[in-house]
């Protein structure tokens, strides 16, 4: 048997694996002198004599002590690497442990580090603030306690407010600044402007704070006039009233909510019975049809397009028309004979026919539930034959007695379409796809719509230069008959209207 040598770990112990292979080298000479003897030896030699089988048993013993001792060694070799294996591990488990509480101190320290660097920030605007306030102070004691406020205003909010020029809103407010100028710019005269200012002042007006001066409340008021006049972007309402356009945008939607929480309730509602009465009677003197409470029409107003419900806001009749996508929602509107709104319905899609439109609205609403019963409301073709909504004849063959009828109801459509020209020819921002969110969009047009009765109320004519021609087309409904007692009133409306000679001029 030929036992492989393993090295010696300890050069200073002797070498097991030498030992070994001398042993071996000499049982192999021993072999090999026997087997030369084998041939003058007899078969009694064979065995050898006591004295070397005993030594043959003593070399064995050695050998077999010599293996027991390597395997020994081996064992005691296993065991060393484990333990050396497990001093390692143990070792790379204090090193990382080492390593994060480094790291956890580290971050300790950036943090008082940010907490020291915060609170002298912090100091530093306490210190600002108390110099600006004594500035302030100085100078208004040595000018006087009107130049001194003007003063230390404007001081105060040189560090707070970056400085724009408001020139012009300084010249308009001005007494002495021309009326018709100044009803160009905000299409009112100086009384109406002060009126609507009077009535908002609790509803908008902002207290002075340490920082800055409020914006009055006449600036405020100017500001969304300005914007629903002119329509124009909000950078240039910014650079005429020295404001940011931040603060201009937020002003004008501020403003408008308060024109429709205040103003709407006052300014724009149903008319009382005796009211009505005399409706009646100058709707009659119009068209001689009785019992006339409103005119009806529905317009659009043109939108960017938005982000979700694109298709319900799309608009294919001026789309075809205008050769250019069009996007818009619908005002409906009820006006009296003046041409002022005593009912509004705003917000609904834009690709909603007219009766859709008044089949949402509340004015259905208040019909449904017998508040409208014998009286009309003149509505265009666009819209149904209701028991209470009168609409011309839509067949193609017309009889005398039915064209005289169209005619004269004609008279009334015409009331509320001109009413509705007016409100876009005097708020410039209904012809233009405004800036305002689609969310926001229903309180702006309710505003218009409140401050055209202002402005009608206290006959404030509109320039000749901002009158429009309205255009809306008009779809025949697919059921324009609803009522069968309606079609016999409307027949006999015409009938009556023909033979007292109150129709049919225009044919002769």
């Amino acid at each position: 048997m030929k036992l492989k040598p393993t090295p010696n770990p300890d050069p200073d112990q002797p070498d097991l694996s030498s030992i070994y292979s001398f042993l071996q080298s000499s049982q192999m000479n021993n072999d090999s002198t026997k087997k030369r003897r084998r041939k003058t030896t007899d078969d009694g030699d064979a065995g050898g004599p006591p004295g070397k089988q005993g030594k043959m048993k003593d070399l064995k013993g050695i050998i077999t002590t010599l293996s027991l001792l390597e395997q020994q060694e081996k064992q005691e070799r296993v065991s060393n690497d484990d333990t050396s294996f497990a001093e390692e591990k143990q070792s790379q488990t204090t090193k990382t442990k080492a390593m994060l509480d480094y790291y956890s101190d580290l971050q300790g320290y950036y943090s008082e580090v940010e907490e020291s660097e915060s609170v002298k920030r912090k100091r530093s605007r306490n210190a600002a603030s108390v110099a600006a306030a004594a500035a302030a102070g100085d100078v208004s004691e040595n000018k006087g306690d009107k130049g001194g406020n003007g003063s230390g205003s404007g001081q105060h909010r040189r560090l707070w407010v970056k400085d724009r020029s408001k020139a012009w809103w300084d010249e308009c407010n001005q007494p002495d600044f021309p009326e018709e100028e100044f009803k160009k710019a905000f299409r009112m005269g100086k009384a109406t402007f002060d009126l609507i200012c009077d009535e908002l002042n609790s509803a908008i007006a902002k207290e002075d704070t340490t920082l800055r001066n409020a914006i009055p409340v006449r600036q405020r008021v100017a500001v969304c006039l300005w914007r629903l006049a002119t329509g124009d972007p909000l950078r240039l309402v910014s650079k005429r009233f020295g404001l940011g356009i931040s603060t201009c945008h937020k002003l004008v939607l501020e403003v408008c909510s308060a024109i429709r929480t205040v103003l709407m309730p006052k300014y724009l509602n149903w008319p009382e019975d005796g009211v009505l009465r005399k409706v009646k009677d100058e709707f009659e003197s119009i068209s001689g049809i009785p019992n006339v409470v409103g005119s009806m029409y529905t317009t659009h107003i043109p939108i960017i397009a938005p982000k979700i419900s694109v298709a319900a806001y799309f608009n294919k009749r001026h789309t075809e028309r205008n050769q250019k996508t069009s996007y818009s929602i619908t005002v409906q509107g009820v006006v009296n004979p003046k041409g002022v709104f005593t009912d509004v319905c705003i917000g609904w899609p834009g690709s909603m026919p007219d009766d859709q439109v008044l089949e949402k609205s509340a004015l259905h609403q208040r019909a449904g539930n017998g508040l409208l019963k014998g009286v009309w409301i003149v509505g265009s073709s666009g819209y149904p034959l209701l028991d209470w909504v009168l609409v011309p004849y839509t067949q193609q063959h017309l009889t005398w007695t039915q064209h005289a009828f169209n005619e004269k109801i004609g008279e009334i459509q015409n009331v509320s379409k001109d009413a509705f020209a007016r409100l876009k020819g005097r708020w410039l921002c209904l012809q233009k796809r405004t800036e305002v969110k689609l969310q926001d969009l229903p309180v702006v047009l309710g505003a218009c719509c409140v401050l055209h009765n202002i402005c009608e109320l206290r006959n404030e004519e509109i320039e000749p230069e901002l009158r429009i021609e309205l255009v809306d087309d008009e779809m025949v409904p697919e059921v324009a008959l609803r009522s069968q007692s309606s079609m016999k009133a409307r027949d006999a409306i015409a009938h009556n209207l023909l033979h007292h000679g109150l129709a049919g001029t225009s044919f002769l």
